[in-house]
């Protein structure tokens, strides 16, 4: 029997600093999502040992005693923090689930991820970055209404009904909380009047594009001007609905872009992708998250249930897929 190592980050380990956003420590787990992941890997007739975060690894990466580490550590700071736990174990010779250093880093990075969508002719929306409120002289190549983002975050962070901007004074504003609170140069975006979905990916060779997942806020389909931020994460207003009620034109195009944009950061195992849709039906790629929830709250879920699978098998799914990249199944 094989035994699995499972590297994570828990919301109760974080301790906030003075000076931290009220979501610092939104990308870690809870420890009941621990348990159940722990459990679906078990049910898959496996072995499991919990191990924990980088500092945790780090203290122990010479006895681990395991055949692979299943990852979804978040790391600690900088945007170089997802990467923490994969190039220790990449040094260390251990199988591991899930993208690499490179691909994490790269797209946790999201200047440097839509740099490489751009290269690849996936669309995205128009954009620009502010480093401090001073470089904020030339906006004419982007349009108002405006959405600012921290540059190197997940989870929704620094995301608030405040982040979109309709004219200057608003985007001096929000630039200022990005900069001074995130402490990172601030991502400005055209802001993509439409509708919302999120593609979750499994597997390699080939890569599986899952059903497509459109985002219902406040009870609404076409949201307009509202989206996903990080209050409504952890409020009853965000529903996720599977299949997504769209025409097979519009659900071949996510789907299509999905596989592409997981390909063109070579991403590994598994991974999420996020659109906006506007009112023309022209899907734009927000980003992509090669270490996205397996909470039981989010889309992988949701996806497992409606082919057909219960939440351990889509554990398992992802498993294998790295269990035979690494010719170990």
């Amino acid at each position: 029997m094989k035994t699995v190592g499972l590297t994570y980050d828990l919301k109760t380990d974080y301790h906030f600093k003075e000076g931290d956003p009220p979501d610092a420590n939104a990308e870690f787990d809870a420890p009941s999502t621990i348990d159940i992941i722990s459990k679906a890997i078990e049910s898959c007739g496996f072995r499991t040992k919990k191990i924990g975060n980088v500092s945790n690894l780090l203290e122990n990466i010479g006895n681990l005693n395991v055949d692979i580490v299943f990852n979804i550590s978040e790391g600690l700071s900088g945007r170089n923090r997802e990467s923490q736990v994969p190039i220790l174990l990449e040094m260390a010779g251990i199988p591991f689930v899930g993208a690499d250093a490179l691909t994490l880093s790269l797209t946790l990075d999201k200047i440097m991820a839509k740099k490489i969508f751009i290269a690849e002719k996936i669309p995205t929306p128009k954009f620009f970055e502010v480093k401090t409120i001073e470089d904020l002289v030339n906006t004419d190549h982007c349009e108002f209404p405006l959405i600012v983002k921290p540059r190197c975050e997940g989870s929704s962070k620094g995301l608030s009904d405040n982040s979109r901007v309709e004219n200057m004074e608003e985007l001096k504003n929000q630039v200022e909380l990005i900069v001074n609170t995130y402490k990172q140069p601030a991502l400005v975006e055209e802001f993509i009047c439409g509708s919302e979905f999120t593609v979750a990916v499994v597997g390699n060779d080939p890569a599986e594009a899952m059903p497509v997942v459109q985002i219902k806020i406040d009870g609404e389909l076409q949201l307009n001007d509202k989206f996903y931020t990080f209050a409504r994460i952890t409020s009853d207003r965000l529903e996720y609905i599977c299949p997504a009620p769209i025409d097979q034109v519009l659900n071949e195009k996510i789907s299509e872009l999905a596989l592409k944009t997981y390909k063109a950061v070579e991403c590994c195992d598994f991974g999420r992708v996020d659109f906006r849709v506007d009112k023309k039906g022209n899907p734009y790629v927000l980003e992509i998250n090669p270490l996205p929830s397996l909470s039981t709250e989010d889309v992988f879920m949701l996806v497992a249930k409606n082919i057909g699978i219960t939440y351990e098998q889509m554990i398992g799914k992802i498993l294998n897929s790295a269990l035979k990249r690494y010719s170990l199944n």
